[in-house]
């Protein structure tokens, strides 16, 4: 332990740095930016209203928002025992290799946690103030799941509903939110144009527990790829897969989004591929590899097209 804590100690700030970075999961906070785009476009169909510096304000506090949620989860799995025992770890899944490797100490990274969530909350308390209180119940809410994604006692995933949770705070919420923002007024239809953004980013979740499952389910969590078992929780994939390109036509057909939003349909092929390694390989950890990849880039780009066609049409409508 004295040996570990003196590499601590040698570390350069590059160093240092770079593995707050890797902890943080950096490249993933696209989850939480996306969400933040596709609200400023609804507001900007929807209500002729748009703000660059509020909408990187309100970025700040979602990102921020997302590095303390990836902290925590990472200290409570760590303190579970489930990342330890986890032997099909990938950048994609398997918990933070900095906490199991003593690289970072478990005290600092749930400090940096609540750090995060604090920047997050104070963000959200100068938006509220200065715009609308109707931000609080809905960044409280958020927030609340995901801190107690893997929180004890209450442990939404253990409970069989954090995906409902993820789904819940990095879609409809983070657009009802950004929504808000923008125009100070809350309404039903940017919550149920988030829900396609929150479909896309539980399967990021969905997939990424089919590695974990025996490590999750040997500590308690039991997410439906535990309840279920691999082989019928394949199924789910193309199904949730469908739903969100099912809700988007259906969406512009009765004139929640407008037909642009259609442009989310391209990433189809990479669905399609996706859901045939998925059916093909849900017992085969690393065949599943490139399906994780996939479901990343189909978040990222549907998110990106699905609001890149809001946005378009306050041009060309």
């Amino acid at each position: 332990m004295n040996g570990t804590s003196e590499v601590r100690k040698n570390r350069t700030i590059s160093q240092s740095l770079k593995i707050w970075l890797l902890e943080l999961r950096a490249p993933f906070f696209t989850a939480s930016v996306i969400p933040v785009l596709c609200g400023a476009a609804l507001a900007w169909w929807l209500k002729d209203a748009f703000d660059l510096t509020l909408m990187l304000i309100t970025m700040a506090g979602t990102v921020s928002l997302h590095a303390g949620t990836n902290m925590v989860n990472d200290y409570f799995d760590y303190r579970s025992g489930g990342d330890a025992i986890n032997e099909a770890r990938s950048p994609f899944n398997g918990g933070s290799p900095f906490l199991i490797g003593e690289v970072l100490e478990p005290k600092r990274v749930l400090v940096a946690a609540l750090t995060c969530f604090a920047i997050g909350g104070l963000i959200g308390l100068y938006l509220a103030w200065t715009i609308s209180w109707w931000i609080l119940p809905v960044g409280i809410v958020g927030g609340l799941m995901a801190f107690f994604y893997t929180a004890p006692k209450i442990n939404l995933a253990a409970l069989g509903v954090g995906e409902i949770a993820v789904g819940l705070g990095f879609g409809p919420l983070m657009v009802l939110g950004t929504y808000i923002v923008m125009t100070g007024r809350i309404d039903l239809a940017p919550f149920l144009a988030g829900l396609p953004i929150g479909f896309l980013i539980t399967l990021v979740l969905y997939i990424n527990q089919f590695p974990d499952m025996e490590a999750d389910a040997a500590v308690g969590k039991n997410h439906w790829v535990v309840r279920m078992g691999r082989e019928k929780a394949s199924v789910g994939y193309p199904i949730l897969l469908g739903t969100s390109y099912g809700f988007v036509v259906v969406a512009v057909i009765v004139g929640l989004l407008p037909s642009f939003a259609l442009l989310y349909l391209l990433t189809l092929p990479l669905a399609l591929k996706a859901s045939r390694i998925v059916l093909k390989n849900a017992d085969d950890v690393q065949a599943l590899l490139p399906a994780q990849a996939l479901t990343i880039q189909i978040h990222l780009f549907g998110g990106l097209l699905l609001s890149a066609g809001i946005a378009l049409s306050t041009y060309l409508l």
